[in-house]
């Protein structure tokens, strides 16, 4: 049986995280993952398993691409943890009155799962498509104490980041067989928030909503 794979990529996202590789080595992977963090658009389900399948070819070490890919996700997180801690909480409670559909309540059952169960959230979201990034704002927002967020925010990029990296290395050439079981995961958290959405939007218009969001 012979299976497909492909050759190093030298265009689109995976030829320019190749191309950061290239140029700074294990770093530039991790650079990729903080930009990555920054800019969801920009995959680590493309990224990640590219630096594993570098580290195959020998071109940098494996234990220095779960490094510095670590390292790139906590750095990426924190600089959003900082951008929620500068927009504040009453910051976002008087955008949240601005808001169609929106009251004041549901900022603050927000609030209290949050102080409730922020911890468990920001240490799992490093493992969910899309609220991996997001996350980090809403820890910020809230003051999560920074060793705390930091710590979590390691500990759960390290799981992910090991999980797609070590595919990326056993795979090989065939590494962009990950891409494609990652986004069916995207795919079914998408529908989920789409879901989500959906009853919110429906349940508000089902009754009337207070200029000031009333209870």
């Amino acid at each position: 049986m012979i299976i497909a794979s492909a050759p190093q990529p030298t265009d689109g996202i995976a030829g320019w995280a190749v191309d950061l590789m290239d140029r700074l080595g294990a770093p530039g992977a991790g650079l990729a993952v903080a930009l990555e963090n920054l800019f969801p658009p920009l995959p680590s389900e493309i990224i990640l398993p590219l630096a594993g399948f570098t580290a195959s070819r020998g071109e940098l070490s494996l234990l220095a691409a779960l490094f510095w890919t670590t390292a790139g996700s906590v750095v990426g997180a924190l600089a959003l943890y900082l951008v929620g801690a500068a927009v504040g909480r009453e910051r976002v409670r008087a955008i949240a009155t601005r808001l169609p559909l929106i009251r004041l309540h549901d900022i603050d059952r927000t609030e209290a799962w949050f102080a409730r169960h922020g911890t468990k959230a920001v240490f799992l979201g490093r493992m969910i498509p899309i609220f991996r990034s997001l996350i980090s704002v809403p820890a910020g927002v809230e003051r999560m104490p920074v060793l705390t967020f930091l710590a979590l925010t390691t500990a759960g990029s390290l799981i992910w980041n090991t999980v797609f990296v070590l595919a990326g290395y056993q795979l090989g050439e065939s590494w962009w067989r990950v891409e494609a079981y990652a986004g069916v995961l995207q795919k079914v958290v998408i529908g989920a928030v789409v879901v989500l959405l959906a009853w919110f939007v429906a349940t508000r218009l089902r009754r009337p909503i207070g200029r000031h969001g009333s209870h």
